[in-house]
């Protein structure tokens, strides 16, 4: 894939989707700066990955949800590099539990470090982009976000306002030459779907036309394709990555 960019920040790539992502770009020759929370030594290990294969990589350690530190991280990042060309917010947390049992803290908890730490990357992205006229956004939504669940009002909102948003910064941005759009994975084989139990990943399978779980490669490719050139007159989009499982 062409791009024409050099750099790309992608939060909460320490591990699981966020690590194929950075790995994937790194491949077609960005130089990746790879985010982490508390796994410092994952983020080195995907940054020593990275440069074994012949791509170029720093790690950056922030808190997403920390509107300070984001703000800060891209100043770096364009003090460093001299511009900032791609984001991925793909950072995330879950706090599950029945709606009539969630606390409201419990609620905005994910709120804050889902669509708040979007919303700041978004943001800040823009203010840089803008400058050069030149830049392309992917934020990683959810198929809940789409279809609501059970046991997932908080994650649910949390991902459909980032589908909504989106949208919004691309019709603020489209003027600048700046895009900004959305990917919803639907279940996919990470770190955190390994921990099920049998009957439950048969279940799920079952509601995938495709039968199968989704791989983090085949999300990274989809983060590549709506940042790169091949992409670009397309901006505001969701692009669903789920096996058939929510058309």
């Amino acid at each position: 894939m062409k791009f024409t960019g050099s750099n790309v920040l992608v939060t909460g790539a320490s591990r699981g989707i966020g690590a194929e992502i950075a790995k994937d770009l790194a491949a077609f020759g960005l130089k990746v700066w790879v985010n982490f929370r508390s796994g410092e030594a994952e983020a080195n290990a995907v940054k020593a990955e990275i440069e074994a294969a012949g791509g170029k990589a720093e790690v950056i350690g922030f808190d997403v949800s920390n509107e300070d530190a984001f703000v800060s991280a891209i100043k770096s990042i364009v003090q460093s590099d001299g511009e900032l060309s791609y984001l991925v917010n793909n950072a995330g947390i879950t706090k599950d539990g029945l709606a009539m049992r969630m606390k409201s803290e419990q609620f905005m908890d994910v709120i804050e470090a889902n669509l708040k730490s979007t919303f700041i990357g978004c943001r800040e992205s823009l203010k840089v982009m803008r400058k050069k006229r030149f830049g392309s956004v992917v934020n990683i939504a959810s198929i809940v976000g789409e279809t609501g669940n059970a046991g997932q009002t908080n994650y649910a909102a949390s991902k459909g306002g980032t589908i909504a948003m989106t949208k919004s910064f691309a019709i603020e941005a489209a003027t600048s030459g700046i895009r900004y759009n959305t990917i919803t994975p639907g279940f996919i084989a990470t770190e955190m779907t390994e921990v099920l139990k049998d009957e439950v990943k048969d279940a799920f399978t079952a509601k995938i036309p495709m039968g199968r779980f989704g791989q983090p490669s085949e999300v990274a490719d989809a983060v590549a394709f709506l940042l790169s050139d091949h992409s670009s007159y397309i901006t505001g989009e969701t692009l669903k990555v789920n096996g058939g499982m929510f058309m």
